[in-house]
């Protein structure tokens, strides 16, 4: 079985290959009467597109969706919402070698191990392009679950991290790396270069944080939002890990350091620290929604790589075409959206059970 879908109540499908002729996805779930149009999609989308700098595949999609059904006069109808966007800049000649040999660290192998066939024109499902069909359903669950605001940003590119202290939101949106830190941003102008110039890549790591969330979200055990945000996020090409709160780093402190401190305040409890992410035994607890997501180096490079052909004989191979120097730079609004994914279906969970 191929499990191509996500989520319970707020569900959503995607589907299409990166050089085929279209992908989209298919949302289950949403609740009626939501006003909805493309216009409403597609600035995430934009935020997502290729193309738009020099350090990121110069693929040229314009990533332009259309809404085939669930909406009827500019409101959605309860019935599933079909999203659809073209394929419109294929080069599949540029794969011909990845035809003849597997790319290291790429799907190529594991998908014909499992299958006995894939599609090796950008790597059919395994590509990033997969991503963009996430994004726009990611769009409708926004539109759920309006109170909250999720937000997400490069903290790191290839090892070199932001000043903490030179944080400014601000800043996220006025540079093509999602950057708030206007310094870093302008060392990863000429780290990004190198890597591309050098036939390389370089992994990142991004941030973000969910306000607006009320306590009592989430469900133990299994259905835990810490677990169901890990595992959408895990769901992303090229993402090998995971952090809520302080995550690895809460290994090494004491039981007193690593605790949330609570005061009385006039409405609910006030939160002298937010170690544990804004999530306790998988339920929110009102305090912002914190994650680190890590993103490694894109698997399609120039560099020559030791591999072996799909018959078993040793090879090279040297990834042509247009790929991103740094993949994660582009995973940010993916990172958001299945954020926003995870929260419109807990909150949904939520009423529910519990009204």
């Amino acid at each position: 079985m191929s499990v191509n879908s996500f989520g319970r109540m707020f569900r959503f499908t995607t589907w299409g290959e990166s050089h085929g002729p279209a992908l989209g996805a298919v949302v289950d779930g949403c609740p009626p009467g939501i006003p909805l149009t493309e216009a409403d999609i597609q600035p995430w989308l934009d935020k997502r597109r290729p193309g738009t700098s020099r350090f990121t595949t110069q693929r040229r999609e314009p990533d332009a969706v259309r809404i085939l059904s669930g909406v009827f006069d500019g409101r959605t109808t309860g019935t599933p919402i079909s999203l659809m966007i073209e394929n419109v800049d294929q080069r599949s000649k540029d794969y011909s070698d990845v035809a003849k040999a597997y790319r290291p660290g790429h799907a190529d192998y594991a998908y014909d191990a499992k299958y006995g066939f894939r599609d090796y024109r950008g790597g059919g499902r395994s590509s990033a392009r997969e991503t963009a069909a996430r994004v726009a359903a990611g769009a409708v669950a926004r539109l759920v679950v309006p109170q909250v605001r999720v937000r997400a940003w490069v903290e790191a590119i290839g090892g070199d991290a932001i000043d903490p202290t030179n944080f400014d939101d601000a800043q996220i949106d006025q540079n093509p790396f999602f950057c708030p830190d206007a310094e870093a941003a302008l060392r990863w102008e000429a780290l990004v270069d190198a890597a591309r110039k050098a036939g390389s890549s370089l992994g990142a790591v991004i941030a973000c944080e969910a306000t607006g969330v009320p306590a009592g979200w989430g469900a133990p055990l299994y259905a835990k939002l810490d677990a169901e945000l890990a595992s959408a996020c895990m769901s992303i090409n090229a993402v090998k890990g995971i952090e809520i709160g302080d995550g690895f780093a809460a290994a090494a402190l004491s039981g007193e350091a690593n605790a949330d401190p609570m005061r009385p305040g006039a409405e609910g409890p006030e939160f002298l620290a937010n170690h544990a992410g804004g999530i306790a035994g998988g339920i929110a607890t009102g305090q912002p929604i914190r994650l680190r997501v890590a993103f490694k180096p894109t698997s399609s490079i120039l560099t020559p790589v030791e591999t072996i052909s799909p018959t078993g004989e040793a090879a090279t191979i040297a990834t042509k075409g247009r790929h991103d120097p740094c993949v994660g730079i582009r995973g940010v609004p993916v990172v958001e959206a299945m954020v926003a994914l995870v929260l419109a279906d807990q909150a949904l969970l939520h009423r529910g059970q519990c009204g």
